[in-house]
Parts: C-alpha cells; structure tokens; sequence
C-alpha cells in the first residue's frame, strides 16, 4: 500500500508540464536536477539552527540587552491556589462573569481577588522584554544574512532582471551548487520557526503565522520537487527585504528610543507595502500565472504552486491593513501605536484602580462612621455634641 501511495505521489503529470516525464529528468556528471531526497537534509540543518539560536540569544542577545538598558518589568506573582490554577490550565486562562463567581465562592474569596489572580498569572505566562528583544535579535541576524546571500547569489542571474527566464527551458533548469544552499538556508529557517512556535513570543496573529509558515514550507519545497527554483528564489529575496526593517524597529522600541524607533518603523512600512503589494504581484504573480504560459500548458503543478502563492498574497494584505492603521494613527497622533498584533500586559493601571476603589470605599466607610459619632472637627472648632443648633441656624455654645 505504501509503494502504491509512493507511485501515485509521484506521477509525473502532478509535477511536471505535459510532455515531460521524470525521465527526462536524469541527472549527469555535470548536469544536476533538485531531487525531493535533498528535503530531508533541512530537518537537521533546521535543528542545527535551533542550537545556535539558543547560543546566540544566551551569549549575545541577553548581554546586549542588558548593556542596552532593556530591563524586565517586574510582575507581581499570583498566590499559589490549586482551585484556580486548575481551572486555569484546563479550562480557559480569561473566566466570565458568572464562572468568577462560582470561583469565588469555592475558593471563599472576594470576586475582585478572584479577578486580580488570574489577571496576574496571565502575566506571569506573557514574555520578558528580554525575550522578546532576543527573539528580534535572532530574527534581524538571520534576515540580514539571508537578504544579502540572496543578492549575492541572484545578481548575475538573468530571471532576477528579466522575469521570462524564470521559463527559459523550464523544467529542465540545472540546479547550481549556490541556489541548493540558498533554498537549503530559507527551509531550515521556516523549519526552525515551526519548532520553536510554542516557545516563541505569541501574538495576536498566531493563527496566520501558522499558516504563514505551513504555505511557506510548502511553496519552498514544491517549487523544488517541481523545479520552480527561479521563481522561488524571488519569493524569498522580496520577503527578506521587509523583515530586515522589521526586527530592528522592534528592537529600538524594546529599548524606548522612541524617535528611530518611529523613523524605521515608516521605512519598514513603506518597503512592506511596496514590495508586497506592488513587487510581488508583478514579479511573481503575474510572472507565474502568465509568462509560465508561454512555455507551458497549464497542470496540476502550475495550478498548486499559484494557489499557495495567493495564500501568501491574501496575508500579505491581513498585515498590510494592520500597517496601514497604525500608519494613519501615527500621521494623526505622532506617535506610533503600539503593535497590534502584541498581547499588551495587563498591568498595573487595572491593580491601581483596585487599590483606588478599596481607598475610596474604605475612606467612605471611614466618614460614615466618624459622621455617625460626631467627631468631625472644622478648624479646630469644638465637637459638634458640645454645641446647640438654634432654629435660625445659627450654633450658639452652652
């Protein structure tokens, strides 16, 4: 059954234009093809990258953090309390109104304690700005080396200037020694991201990173079973030019260097727009839905490779609208708004307002009961329980 699923995987009408067979594709002594077997080698390069990552981040980031006066918020812990901590990790982290109440009543404790605990533990789950400043530091690292090996590798090319040589002989494109790294570097990569998602700083856009990553693993590695090299590597040149803003502007705004952090986060925004709304479907797009045509008859290969190239665009267009929002309240406020897509701490501002509430009802229950007994003073005058009101409203001592 496995050899059958093997062969019907692999037929050649899945992954190559009619008219050409795997056959066709043999390789020579000086003549080399991408062979799907070379896929694998990303998973240990992927894990490779992992160590380094930790060592990295451990040796480098944290120190440069720290010299850079990024400091960690300090986070009131939440008391050990199993009932609640049960509930929060089987259950929901963000209880209602009506489970609160019946937490309250099991654990015999105030709704607003109940409310303060989990707000809290929350916190105590949300990432250190330390953290997050490694993470940056990481990311900027590996975008800044992958976007210039990717000049490096492409600027001879023809395809990287004139977008129909993507086609020229297609699929029987050799395979140089220089484009296999490359693709290997971008696989590991996005290998890399997929492990360490669960321990990577989270944000509101978690489920289309996911998918994000899953297309883009995808598409890297159809387009090298299926030969589409010249086109991939346009894909992974246009989204490395972006990234590289990207990171750093987080890094600045970790550090509270508010001005440069606003100024890169303007350039980033426009190279994003830009080369994701205008670049990309022109050189890419446009590139494979049409130009490929002037080669080929359409298959399952050329139809498969172009829907996961519209998945990438539809996200492309998610994050440009959040872009483009914290860009019109930037020119209206002047000053960036926070990252939409960060989980924002619930501090502080909620546990003040607490204290204000219990200040302002104790200091009400404390003027009842003064008022009650007659002991305010004004001035310095008497008691009130040591003066006489006349009808006329005037206090006259006995």
């Amino acid at each position: 059954m496995a050899r059958s699923l093997y062969e019907w995987l692999w037929q050649h009408e899945f992954w190559l234009p009619p008219g050409i067979t795997w056959e066709d594709m043999q390789e020579s002594e000086d003549t080399h093809y991408p062979q799907p077997r070379d896929l694998l080698l990303s998973i240990p390069f992927a894990l490779t990258l992992v160590v380094i990552r930790c060592a990295f981040e451990r040796a480098i980031a944290l120190p440069l953090s720290t010299k850079l006066g990024v400091r960690d918020k300090q986070r009131p812990k939440a008391q050990p309390n199993r009932v609640l901590e049960t509930f929060y990790s089987a259950r929901r982290k963000n209880p209602e109104e009506g489970e609160l109440l019946s937490l309250a009543k099991q654990c015999d404790l105030p709704v607003r304690k109940v409310e303060k605990w989990f707000r809290r533990r929350r916190n105590m789950d949300r990432p250190s700005l330390s953290k997050k400043f490694s993470e940056a530091c990481w990311r900027f690292t590996f975008y800044i080396i992958s976007f210039f090996t990717g000049l490096a590798v492409l600027y001879d090319k023809p395809w990287l200037w004139d977008h129909r040589e993507c086609w020229t002989g297609y699929p029987q494109q050799p395979l140089q020694p220089s484009l296999f790294w490359y693709y290997m570097l971008e696989l590991s990569f996005y290998w890399s991201l997929v492990f360490t998602l669960p321990f990577d700083v989270k944000r509101k856009d978690f489920k289309e990173q996911i998918v994000h990553h899953a297309a883009t693993i995808f598409l890297i590695s159809f387009s090298y079973c299926a030969n589409y090299i010249r086109i991939g590597t346009l894909v992974m040149v246009i989204h490395d030019a972006s990234d590289c803003f990207l990171e750093p502007t987080k890094i600045f705004n970790y550090m509270k260097w508010k001005k440069t952090c606003d100024s890169l986060f303007m350039i980033f925004s426009a190279v994003f727009l830009i080369s994701r709304l205008v670049i990309y479907p022109y050189t890419v797009l446009y590139n494979t839905y049409y130009y490929s045509m002037e080669i080929f008859q359409p298959f399952f290969g050329y139809y498969f490779v172009n829907v996961l190239l519209i998945i990438l665009q539809l996200l492309h267009v998610f994050w440009s609208c959040l872009i483009i929002h914290m860009v019109y309240k930037f020119i209206l406020q002047g000053t960036m708004e926070k990252d939409m897509r960060s989980d924002t701490e619930e501090s502080d501002k909620d546990e003040e307002r607490d204290k204000i509430r219990e200040k302002e009802k104790n200091g009400i229950a404390y003027f009842s009961n003064v008022t009650s007994n007659g002991y305010i003073q004004r001035n310095g005058s008497e008691p009130l329980n040591r003066r006489a009101h006349l009808a006329n409203g005037h206090a006259k001592e006995r």
